[in-house]
């Protein structure tokens, strides 16, 4: 990282930033140019391990390129603000974020309810009975994160 007063080192700080992000954007290789996806993710953390959650029609892409390759990256950020310097002609952003790399595995069957409670509880202030109906058709993904780094970028 070329900014080293900007990189977030400690753990719990890129996990606080992860739980601020509403989308993760998953990278696959897809042979010269890389296929990027936003989705919605949901987060446990055990230790010094995270595991990020996501969810999708049984169908598509993703699945095919997960099929030839599971590495893929990721990123998130949030905390977005534009500061502007009119006098000075000067004008940045403010951010958070983190990217990573890890495994993507298809979620079994078995343990496919949990990562989906994990997933729509994120985004719930409680608990939300989604339809179960809707199962069939869903497949459920899980990236387990090997390697993650952050940036903040915060005038004040």
């Amino acid at each position: 990282m070329r900014r080293k007063d900007r990189e977030v080192k400690d753990f719990e700080e890129m996990v606080q930033i992860m739980k601020k992000c509403d989308v993760c954007r998953l990278a696959f290789s897809d042979k010269d140019v890389p296929y990027i996806l936003p989705l919605n993710f949901g987060i446990t953390v055990q230790g010094e391990k995270v595991v990020l959650y996501f969810h999708g029609a049984s169908q598509g892409k993703k699945y095919e390129l997960l099929a030839r390759n599971n590495r893929v990256s990721f990123e998130m950020d949030c905390s977005h603000r534009l500061v502007s310097e009119e006098d000075a002609g000067h004008c940045t952003m403010e951010f958070e974020s983190v990217i990573g790399t890890g495994y993507l595995e298809i979620v079994p069957e078995e343990e496919k309810e949990e990562a989906l409670i994990i997933l729509t509880d994120r985004y719930h202030e409680k608990h939300f009975s989604f339809d179960r109906k809707g199962m069939t058709h869903t497949t459920a993904m899980k990236l387990v994160i090997e390697k993650m780094t952050g940036k903040r970028r915060m005038k004040g």
